[in-house]
């Protein structure tokens, strides 16, 4: 038969240890709250009609007010919608958009981009739906970094300076692909 009992210890600690053990578990939690980072939004725009203009900048706006930390990399003509001038005349067509009321054949009629455009543009004003030039200005002052992709810059002949205020200009895509590896979402828009 054995003899063996289980160890007990040999005294209460002291209330200077505890005080030492509470110090050290607080450091340990303030140490695993600090590497808790902010949760990151990656989203790629590529398209820059005006129906296609609402959804980065929306769904960016969104998730800034959730406490996201958001990138938006703006490439190809998604780039027009952070272009000042060109943001303000985004067109949208009813060629090859199949929920508009329009058959494809009538909306390659000369004028009817025009009509459609005009016809968003009410809706958007009878609606007080925010405008373009609103909804970067908001996200931008919510820390959303709308970023210029250099190569379309160049490509469309661009100036930096043609872009609004704030929008991060001169980045590549190895830094949009490198932010998007980072990022808890990522969407290509």
């Amino acid at each position: 038969m054995s003899t063996d009992t289980p160890t007990q210890p040999d005294e209460t600690p002291s209330r200077a240890e505890l005080a030492a053990r509470v110090e050290e578990l607080e450091e340990s939690l303030a140490a695993v709250t600090e590497e808790e980072s902010t949760p990151k939004m990656s989203i790629i725009a590529t398209k820059g009609t005006l129906d296609m203009a609402y959804p980065p900048l929306i769904l960016a706006s969104t998730a800034a007010a959730f406490g996201y930390e958001v990138t938006v990399f703006h490439t190809f003509w998604g780039l027009d919608i952070l272009h000042e001038e060109r943001s303000k005349n985004l067109k949208l067509s009813a060629v090859g958009n199949p929920n508009m009321p329009v058959p494809n054949i009538v909306g390659a009629l000369p004028g009817m981009d025009r009509m459609t455009t005009a016809m968003m543009g009410k809706r958007i004003a009878d609606n007080d739906t925010a405008t373009i030039e609103e909804l970067i200005q908001t996200s931008l002052d919510m820390g959303v970094e709308f970023q210029a992709c250099q190569m379309t810059i160049e490509l469309m002949d661009y100036d930096e300076d043609d872009f609004y205020d704030g929008v991060t200009t001169g980045v590549g895509a190895a830094t949009a692909i490198q932010d998007m590896a980072d990022a808890d979402i990522q969407l290509l828009v």
